[in-house]
């Protein structure tokens, strides 16, 4: 049995209930045994007395766009890499894209991540099961068969399905299964083979475009589609402010759509591309100032429900390429909560808000009893220091690749603790 917690001398926040408060919070047997405002009481014997001293605790993070190289390419990361990687961003769940080697489309393969995350990580690792056999966009998988054998959403990952009659089986499908359908919005076809956003900045640096129509057009569509079949939809990542637009009128026609925001999307915009930087190299891709800023302002007004990492580890021989044939793709666990973080210090968003997009509604998005404070729940905290300044570095990255947008970024904000079922699996100080 694992000794009892109490960690006194915290400042409770609770996202999900708007708690922000001084307070101690009780573990026992691996789980919130107890939540009180002010001073702890009497720990329960033999218990472990952590002072926060003064310290935010929130639940820990949760990650709905999470890829690993396992199984398949293990060189680029593995799950234990990507579950350490996690726990020293504060991330305690994360949803397992189904863009593995074999794809995660039978059975067996959510079997197998599950099985092995539970042998191996220090953290929780859910996977999510392929919309279409193969993530080929033709064929559907078997849904109910892989609700039952634990995947928590159906996805195509990185790929986008073209037709809209498949999508709209898929869609009815997963209704009769009640699972969410989370859908990367970018139309092939329209996309094309551009490589960045489309714009001035593209002309001038000499590279194809990508425009935001690549990313209208299938929002719509889904949405359309979505609300016919009364599925429970999500966009996996949305980068434009003419998608806010779409989302806003969809959300005030329905309660079962949502969609989700990139943190580098939010922070970053297509000018920090610089000379053809490849570790920008995105998908969506970083577009203009004004729908970065768009997209922080459909944040705060709770269009965008969800932040993720989108963290995609890439080898060094994909990402020092010239820009165009460079992959796509960026790592992110690991300083998901500190960049978020800015737009609290700036101001533009509240702390709630942000919290909220990174805990309690992803956690709610695929049905999971997580990202809350909450008597009874499984002890999945972090320590946090909102002001402690720290700089990324290369090496102290834990990823098994390095290709992030944030190397040398001062950020501000640190975990200093993370628990998962009240063990501590990550500690600033060791």
């Amino acid at each position: 049995m694992d000794r009892p917690i109490v960690i006194e001398n915290s400042r409770l926040v609770d996202p999900a209930t708007g708690r922000d408060e001084p307070g101690a919070l009780i573990v026992e047997n691996k789980r919130i045994a107890g939540i009180v405002s002010g001073a702890a009481p009497g720990a329960p014997q033999g218990a472990e007395r952590i002072d926060a001293k003064g310290l935010m605790l929130c639940p820990g993070l949760v990650d709905l766009r999470v890829f690993t190289g396992e199984p398949g390419h293990e060189y680029r990361e593995t799950l234990t890499s990507a579950a350490d990687a996690a726990a020293a961003g504060g991330v305690t769940t994360f949803l397992l894209m189904p863009d593995t080697e074999p794809v995660i489309d039978e059975t067996a393969l959510v079997d197998y991540v599950i099985r092995r995350a539970r042998d191996i990580s220090k953290i929780r690792i859910y996977p999510a099961a392929a919309i279409s056999k193969g993530l080929r966009g033709e064929e559907i998988a078997e849904f109910g068969l892989l609700k039952e054998a634990g995947a928590r959403a159906f996805t195509d990952g990185r790929a986008s399905i073209a037709s809209a009659g498949l999508f709209r089986a898929a869609l009815t499908y997963a209704k009769n299964f009640d699972m969410p359908v989370i859908h990367h919005v970018a139309d092939a076809s329209l996309t094309g083979d551009g490589v960045m956003n489309a714009g001035a900045f593209a002309t001038i640096r000499g590279l194809k475009g990508i425009p935001i129509v690549a990313e209208t057009v299938p929002l719509d569509r889904d949405l359309q589609l979505a609300m016919a079949t009364g599925a429970r939809y999500h966009a996996a990542q949305i980068s434009t402010a003419a998608s806010a637009e779409i989302m806003r009128r969809a959300l005030t026609a329905s309660d079962r759509v949502s969609c989700g925001v990139s943190i580098n999307n939010l922070a970053l915009n297509e000018n920090d591309i610089g000379s053809y930087r490849t570790f920008f190299k995105l998908a969506p891709p970083l577009r203009h100032e004004d729908d970065r800023r768009a997209m922080v302002e459909a944040l705060a007004d709770g269009t965008i429900s969800t932040i993720h990492s989108a963290h995609d580890p890439q080898d060094s021989e994909t990402k020092r390429r010239p820009f165009a044939e460079a992959a796509d793709g960026a790592i992110g666990l690991e300083t998901l909560l500190a960049v978020a973080l800015r737009l609290h210090h700036s101001g533009e968003v509240p702390l709630m808000t942000i919290l909220k997009a990174l805990t309690c509604a992803p956690a709610d998005l695929i049905g999971l009893a997580a990202g809350r404070l909450r008597k009874g729940d499984k002890a999945d905290l972090i320590l946090l220091d909102l002001d402690a300044p720290w700089v990324v570095t290369e090496a102290a990255i834990r990823s098994r690749s390095r290709n992030t947008c944030f190397e040398g970024a001062r950020l501000t904000g640190k975990v200093m603790r993370t628990f998962v079922s009240g063990r501590t699996v990550y500690d600033a100080a060791s």
